[in-house]
């Protein structure tokens, strides 16, 4: 697959230095001689958004799609939308971005229909697509042409959801329906101090709301970048990561020793994630919003997986609403890209309060696990209590493995609190309470207690964890739901 893409690439290429030299050569072939000749030369100007879309593919790879349509009815003024192809870190992608250098990047209908042609194409042949988003809203002259332009955009992303990956770079204003349609991706890049994201204006519900900060704490953007070219960078990092689309597999890349020994002790969230990734590497979505738990992407073993850890550095990693809405979601979309999902516990339980949208919420997350079909392998590092233990990718859920390190704690309830609703009579002066809570853990909450009910597969050393997940990963490479299809099985002699 992957020699296949380099060798469309370099066709890509090609073709681009081929339109080349016929504009400086005034080639006939070019389309209509020397006349369209000068109009390529003098009409395509370079703007803030042909140089944004641009930079983000390989060099000499971008080629335009539909670079001379103009908005209907205006002979003058070129749509506010570029579209087109190219080769992101030797993968086809597809972009468009709003140009805020033509009419502050207005959406219209024009630029509708150029996005689902982009999306046609992108659909047939497979391949990602990135939205990068900065406009000053809707061309209000156009009235109801104008708002379902913003429908048929969100249309093109909703159809194209779990069918090749979509990535949205927020470069400056992304605001109304804008926004609604940017947070339909599968993840959002913003840039720190450029990005602006909200459905009403700031001067109305408040000059704070539209901020990056503010997006990012709400859960409304995935990742936020330090600079334009940080957030190019992590785009790129993310097509690298992921499959094409839903049929194909992300590519395998062993470029770390699966079985490296590593050291995770007092480790947690990001920096156990990172410890265990190949090279250290991991793009953390979300780090902002439900901090108690890291949701992000890497590899493990050339493998690109999800991952899902407990942050106890964060309330102890009990689960709220907005940690478990985030795992649902990186659950839910590694599943549609057949990617496995790696979760590490280590948590208490949940958090405490009466939210009322904790229980929705929590169950939008233990639905994720049992409705996703992709491997899933889970390992409790620390602490898992209570409802933890279940939701957090629990074998009752689904999990393909459950593994566990020799210091974990698995319990019904802490165990100081179990003592004290069913053993607080066995606390006395000769046996103080440290105690039987201390025997409470040996006979109740050890991971051997867990493994000899099957509820854990295995107790592994901590210096193992990481060739013990590849190995798992390897296993459960070609795993396939439901009675495999065959036409009869082998007749005995």
């Amino acid at each position: 697959m992957k020699r296949h893409l380099v060798a469309h690439v370099s066709m890509l290429i090609r073709l681009d230095k081929y339109i080349h030299f016929c504009r400086q050569a005034e080639c006939p072939t070019a389309g209509a001689g020397k006349g369209l000749g000068v109009i390529l030369n003098t009409e395509k100007q370079e703007s803030g958004g042909r140089t944004e879309i641009s930079a983000l593919f390989d060099a000499g790879t971008f080629v335009e799609l539909g670079a001379y349509v103009r908005r209907k009815g205006d002979r003058e003024t070129y749509d506010a939308v570029l579209c087109g192809y190219g080769a992101v870190e030797g993968k086809l992608t597809f972009a468009f971005a709003q140009d805020c250098d033509r009419l502050g990047g207005a959406f219209d209908e024009t630029g509708a229909e150029k996005i689902e042609k982009l999306y046609q194409q992108a659909i047939r042949s497979g391949a990602p697509v990135v939205g990068i988003f900065n406009s000053a809203g809707a061309v209000v002259f156009d009235g109801a042409p104008a708002l379902s332009a913003y429908g048929r955009l969100m249309k093109c992303v909703s159809d194209a959801s779990g069918v090749v990956p979509q990535i949205a770079l927020i470069s400056g204003v992304c605001a109304g329906m804008a926004a609604v349609a940017a947070s339909l991706f599968d993840v959002s890049v913003a840039v720190k101090g450029d990005s602006e994201l909200y459905i009403n204006p700031p001067s109305i519900v408040g000059k704070e709301t539209g901020g990056v900060a503010y997006a990012a704490a709400g859960g409304l953007v995935s990742l936020v970048a330090e600079d334009a070219g940080a957030a190019r960078a992590a785009v790129r990092s993310l097509i690298d990561l992921l499959p094409l689309n839903n049929r194909d597999t992300a590519d395998v890349d062993a470029t770390d020793d699966p079985g490296r020994p590593v050291t995770v002790t007092g480790l947690a969230g990001g920096e156990l994630a990172a410890a265990l990734a190949d090279g250290g590497r991991v793009v953390s979505l979300y780090a902002d919003y439900g901090k108690e738990l890291f949701t992000g992407l890497c590899r493990m073993g050339g493998r690109t997986v999800g991952v899902v850890a407990s942050d106890p550095t964060v309330s102890e990693g009990r689960l709220s609403t907005a940690g478990a809405k985030k795992a649902a979601r990186l659950v839910s979309f590694c599943d549609s890209f057949s990617l496995p999902v790696v979760t590490l516990v280590d948590s208490v339980g949940v958090e405490d309060g009466a939210d009322p949208a904790l229980a929705p919420a929590l169950g939008r997350l233990a639905t994720a696990y049992l409705a996703s079909t992709t491997a899933k392998v889970t390992c409790v590092t620390g602490k898992a209590y209570g409802a933890a233990f279940t939701l957090l990718g629990s074998r009752a859920l689904g999990a393909d493995l459950a593994l566990a390190l020799p210091e974990a704690v698995i319990s019904v309830l802490p165990p100081e609190s179990a003592v004290a609703f069913v053993w607080n009579d066995k606390v006395s002066t000769d046996t103080p309470r440290e105690t039987v809570e201390a025997q409470w853990r040996e006979l109740y909450a050890t991971p051997r207690a867990a493994a000899e009910s099957g509820d854990i597969d295995d107790v592994i050393a901590p210096e193992e964890l990481r060739a013990r997940l590849c190995a798992a990963l390897y296993m459960l490479a070609g795993k396939a739901d439901g009675t495999p299809d065959r036409k009869h099985g082998t007749m005995p002699l």
